[in-house]
């Protein structure tokens, strides 16, 4: 392995950039792709990063140090005493918004809406639900008569969460919230483009009765990164690039680190011919300018029916027209000067190819910050780059279907599988949509919603990602699985142990057809029952 890498060549220290426009039909994707820096490639950092970042590696080991004593407190004192961390995230409420709004540029009402509830849901949820899906659970012993099994969730010590700048506080808090329900300690390195808010994480859970030091906050960046990747920490949470999160599991490989990744995606919205049009314009609007078009699970592309194109078509253009872009209005800026770029470049490529730029494409100024204003494509199609790679600004490509089975393939023909949305009234289509969609959630006549129930599991199919967070699955994905048997008969041997006695293979020869034939049998005659 290289020791060094020039900033070209290394994924954690490439700043973002406008993608180059491929040719048509080319199945390239160098843009950005995530909530994070894009790199330009995918080779891992230097395995010497994680010594020469001396504050990661004493992070990590104030976390080890605290990992014992809160591995032992009990699930249910647990969720007691983290209902502390919503009190104080309610109490600094206006702290927290300023921070978020400060950092950002998004809008206060998305920064409440979209973070703050969101992350107070999830932690009641938590406190509500952990301790009785962290209970040790009986498991049949089937043939196994006189032992007892049970299936164990224990943590896995330290986990280490890389957060992004889209949505800092939720995107922090919720990872960093699951792993202390479970029983781990966390640390946070949160975006350097919102470190003020990862701090405030880290500050939340500061007043942990009796436990000081169950969240460190390491801010940086990508050498901070790809330190606590090498460091020794049990599992990584990591939200961004599909690149970036290539290497964050290439270099994770090396110390056989588990790794959760969310990585982005291309959303599509299907609107079939019976659907309540205006509610699906209203939610595409919203889904594809909130954040000013910087949500991983944001309307990406839309696929509608061509009897009632025309008429989302021209409610999307009503709604967008209506729209004020202000710190006080309906969209906000954007992050920084690059994702403006990245949004240019898209609009771009699609005029070149063909499309009609019906609503914005243009750059423009917010509050004093770099954005770009809500843009409506027309005449589109999979040859452009805005309807293939990930544009994270506030773009609605919208293209017209003959059918619903169109919209599904076109839907699928993408490297993403995050989220999709299909809007219509007829249950049997409908339901299709959803069995056919290649993503890790769907909402039926609404958008995004699924990220807020926090008993559902949030993660991607495909190139979006592995692993998922929230609800039972994100609890124990950061938990270890223990079995545990236990012998309730007392013998002072069991057959199977040597010496064998020489009955017991031509006793289980004769045995085995009956016990599994007497239960197809049985199986067979309940089902006939059934029937009757």
């Amino acid at each position: 392995m290289e020791e060094t890498l020039t900033t070209a060549e290394d994924p954690w220290r490439q700043p973002r950039q406008a993608p180059r426009v491929p040719p048509a039909r080319a199945e390239t994707r160098t843009g950005p792709t995530e909530s994070g820096p894009a790199p330009a490639a995918t080779g891992p950092a230097p395995a010497e990063t994680a010594s020469g970042h001396p504050e990661v590696r004493a992070a990590v080991r104030r976390a080890r140090a605290s990992a014992g004593a809160w591995a032992a407190v009990a699930p249910e004192e647990r969720a007691r005493l983290l209902l502390g961390a919503r009190g104080a995230l309610l109490e600094r409420l206006d702290e927290v918004v300023d921070t978020v709004v400060g950092e950002t540029g998004k809008l206060s009402s998305e920064t409440v809406v979209n973070e703050v509830l969101v992350a107070a849901e999830l932690i009641t949820w938590y406190a509500r639900h952990a301790p009785r899906l962290l209970r040790p659970r009986r498991v049949s012993t089937g043939l196994f008569a006189t032992k007892r099994a049970e299936r164990r969730r224990e943590p896995l010590g330290v986990v280490g969460v890389i957060s992004p700048w889209n949505y800092p506080l939720v995107l922090a808090l919720g990872p960093v919230a699951t792993a202390l329900f479970a029983g781990n300690t966390v640390v946070l390195k949160p975006s350097e483009f919102a470190p003020g808010t990862g701090r405030l994480v880290g500050a939340l859970f500061a007043g942990i009765e009796g436990h000081p030091d169950l969240v460190q906050v390491v801010p940086g960046g990508g050498e901070a990164g790809d330190a606590l990747v090498r460091a020794d920490v049990d599992k990584i949470c990591f939200t961004g690039s599909v690149s970036t999160g290539t290497a964050v599991m290439r270099a994770a490989a090396e110390r056989r680190t588990p790794v959760v990744l969310e990585l982005g995606g291309k959303d599509p919205l299907i609107v079939c011919a019976d659907a309540d049009v205006e509610r699906a314009a209203r939610a595409a609007v919203w889904a594809s300018f909130t954040n000013c078009g910087q949500t991983c699970i944001g309307t990406e592309r839309a696929y509608v029916a061509a009897p009632v194109a025309d008429r989302f078509v021209e409610a999307v253009l009503a709604v967008t027209a209506g729209l004020r872009q202000a710190p006080d209005g309906d969209v906000g800026a954007m992050i920084h000067e690059g994702q403006v770029a990245v949004s240019e470049a898209h609009v771009a490529d699609a005029r070149d190819r063909g499309a009609t730029v019906a609503a914005g494409g243009h750059r423009l100024e917010v509050g004093g910050r770099p954005a770009f204003a809500p843009t409506v494509l027309l005449d589109v199609d999979h040859s452009m780059v805005a309807m293939r790679e990930e544009t994270f600004g506030p773009l609605l490509p919208i293209m017209a279907v003959d059918d619903e089975a169109e919209a599904l393939a076109l839907a699928n023909d993408s490297p993403y599988g995050l989220g999709a949305s299909v809007f219509g009234r007829d249950p049997a289509v409908v339901e299709r949509l959803v069995g056919g969609l290649q993503a890790g959630s769907v909402a039926v006549n609404d958008v995004i919603v699924g990220f807020a129930v926090p008993g559902l599991p949030f993660g991607g199919w495909k190139a979006s990602g592995t692993g998922v967070t929230h609800g039972e699955e994100g609890l124990l994905e950061l938990t270890r699985s223990k079995a545990v048997v236990y012998d309730r008969a007392g013998l002072r041997r069991e057959p199977m142990w040597m010496p064998v006695p020489g009955w017991l293979e031509p006793s289980l020869r004769r045995a085995l057809p009956l016990r599994y034939r007497a239960g197809d049998l049985l199986r067979r005659q309940f089902a006939g029952r059934k029937a009757l």
